[in-house]
């Protein structure tokens, strides 16, 4: 006969139901999560095991020497290949241990005498293990230190077994040379690569005694990290997923040399960091050969200047700074005359290359005697002389000092008329007036594009010269970004101009930053190589296939980031400051890659059956939008 149930028993059949299936649906989650992380299959084989289509080997250290160095494990744990690492760690009580070495001791003390009495020679070993024995029972009695078991796994990946031998031999190479020894768990690769999973479980408890001291020289926390409490960001460390952000400023100079190929990402890359330091209170300056930052200056109501023959645009190079430095005014009008010196060797040719190969000088002895002594009685036409006083007058024009050598003796009739084509002939008005151009604007772009190949490095010459006379006229911090830099490496004169430039950049708060794709001019130039020594930071982004030994030789690349250098995707790089250098990915916000990116989306017109095949001016096949960064 049923039992008839009370309503409180009904109710507690209830609530047991429905714990139930909530307990199945937790059940059926925890199911469902194991089956998203897990891979699609698992094979274990006695010295590898396969997770889908990667291999993988799990080695134990089980050795290591008498002493070793703290940071030992840095080499391992920075290597360039994928590894998991794993570290157990058991503290021991103390009183335990000392048992255990008073034992010790007695019996190593026990040999040592029974050996006395046979007369045998001393064993420095047995003498070694007696007085480490009771130096770390000293410590240990003091609480210096204290004792622990330690165990070390490693797990590598490969995407073919002949992958994971070649990563197995580095590793163990790499081990060898500091004395510390491993085996690949055989037949236990299940167990080593449960070890390995963030799971904290030693199934292979292979294990070594180990103090406080010895411990700690394993600190796994020693991966590449460029991160200051101030700057700005510069992107993604790749080695750790940490942010890389530095301040140019702070380092002993705020330089920087950027190197790589066409479309690997340099302007893009120094575009971003111009943008984040103007944020910081920075006035960027930028030499632009190829019209590439007219719509970053726009966009940030900065002055676009464009030079070329048929624009209103004046610079005069006669231009004296007005600084403030007692010793710098004495000394304006003779840096200016050097400066002047060398702008017109290179107006005037550059240096010459013989038959022979030598390089001639682009003036003789003579020319340059009588070019010096007609820019100095230029100037004193207008009143300035070495007087700081006189310096406040109006300068003078190229056009003054045609008139002056024409005049003149000697030489000066011919250079003259080697001049003139810059004063009344093809070249004439765009440096030969009066200058009427104002950088006073956080961003100030001078664009070259449009002049002719031959005036192209001769622009570069004096605009680097007029910013330098403002930057010393008025000091505060500012970035000063040359593109196309290889264009003023091909001439002795230029390439040394820019090179005093990075070199006095600091005292005025100045940050070059040289940009190039031909490495080959760039650093085949001595002033080259020393532009870049005195630079603290350089970013090498993907490189062709030869400029990666040039490259290599200079920043003493491993071999496996010589191998990365030719194969870096578009915004990756190895970004260096002072002494260290990380493997960077350049990260934009969705803004900033609006306004700095310069790729032209080509997106053609579909034409329907009505309308022609061929494009005309009511059909753009070109959309001015820009996406993916060069």
């Amino acid at each position: 006969m049923a039992k008839k149930l009370s309503p409180v028993d009904i109710a507690a059949q209830q609530r047991a139901r429905e714990q139930q299936e909530v307990e199945q649906a937790f059940l059926k989650g925890i199911s469902t999560l194991r089956d998203l992380i897990a891979p699609s299959s698992i094979e274990i084989h006695s010295s590898y095991f396969r997770l889908g289509t990667k291999y993988g080997r799990t080695l134990y250290v089980y050795g290591y020497p008498n002493e070793i160095y703290t940071g030992w494990l840095s080499s391992i744990i920075n290597i360039d290949e994928v590894l998991d690492i794993s570290m157990f760690v058991y503290p021991v009580d103390t009183q335990v241990v000392m048992k255990n070495l008073r034992k010790k001791v007695t019996q190593l003390e026990a040999d040592f005498a029974l050996n006395a009495e046979k007369g045998k020679t001393r064993d420095p070993g047995l003498e070694a293990a007696i007085r480490d024995a009771e130096e770390l029972r000293d410590q240990l009695q003091v609480g210096a230190e204290r004792f622990f078991r330690y165990g070390l796994y490693i797990t590598i990946y490969g995407d073919s077994l002949d992958e994971l031998s070649f990563v197995q031999h580095k590793i163990e190479t790499i081990f060898g040379q500091e004395l510390v020894f491993s085996k690949v768990a055989s037949s236990q690769q299940e167990q080593g690569l449960n070890c390995t999973v963030p799971q904290m479980s030693d199934q292979l408890q292979i294990r070594r005694n180990m103090n406080t001291g010895a411990i700690s020289t394993s600190f796994p926390f020693t991966s590449a990290d460029l991160t200051d409490n101030s700057g700005i960001l510069y992107g993604i460390n790749m080695h750790n997923n940490g942010l890389v952000i530095f301040d140019r400023y702070k380092l002993e100079n705020a330089n920087m040399v950027v190197f790589a190929k066409s479309g690997a990402g340099k302007s893009f890359t120094v575009k971003l960091e111009a943008l984040r330091t103007m944020m910081t209170g920075a006035d960027i300056l930028i030499i632009d050969p190829e019209n590439e930052y007219q719509k970053l200056a726009d966009a940030v109501g900065g002055s676009y200047i464009r030079l070329s023959l048929n624009s209103d645009t004046r610079i005069n190079p006669f231009d004296l700074p007005k600084v403030i430095d007692t010793e710098e005014e004495d000394d304006a009008l003779r840096a200016n005359l050097v400066t002047l010196h060398g702008l017109f060797r290179l107006m005037l040719g550059g240096n010459q290359v013989a038959a022979n190969g030598q390089v001639m000088a682009a003036l003789t002895p003579a020319e340059e005697a009588d070019l010096d002594q007609g820019l100095i009685d230029t100037y004193a036409r207008v009143g300035i002389t070495s007087d700081p006083l006189t310096h406040q007058s109006p300068p003078p024009t190229i056009s003054d000092l045609y008139d002056t050598l024409l005049h003149m003796g000697g030489t000066g009739p011919q250079l003259a008329q080697r001049l003139r084509k810059f004063t009344s002939g093809t070249f004439a008005g765009i440096f030969s007036q009066q200058s009427n151009i104002d950088i006073n604007n956080n961003m100030v772009v001078f664009n070259i594009r449009d002049l002719e190949d031959e005036l192209r490095p001769i622009a570069m010459y004096i605009v680097l010269s007029h910013i330098w006379n403002i930057t010393r006229t008025q000091q505060k911090k500012r970035m000063l970004i040359v593109d196309e830099a290889w264009q003023l490496m091909k001439y002795d004169d230029s390439a040394n101009f820019l090179f005093s430039l990075a070199k006095r950049a600091r005292k005025y708060a100045l940050g070059l930053t040289t940009i190039t794709q031909d490495v080959e001019d760039f650093m085949g130039s001595k002033m080259g190589r020393a532009i870049v020594a005195n630079s603290s930071m350089q970013l090498l982004l993907k490189q062709s296939s030869s400029a990666v030994d040039i490259l290599a030789d200079v920043f003493k690349l491993t071999e496996e980031e010589r191998k990365r250098l030719a194969n870096f995707p578009i915004g990756q790089g190895l970004f260096f400051a002072g002494q260290n250098h990380v493997h960077i990915q350049i990260v934009p916000s969705e803004t900033e890659q609006q306004l700095v990116s310069s790729t032209p989306v080509l997106t053609p017109q579909q034409p329907s059956p009505q309308q022609p095949q061929n494009p005309t001016p009511s059909q753009p096949v070109i959309n001015s939008g820009y996406t993916d960064p060069r």
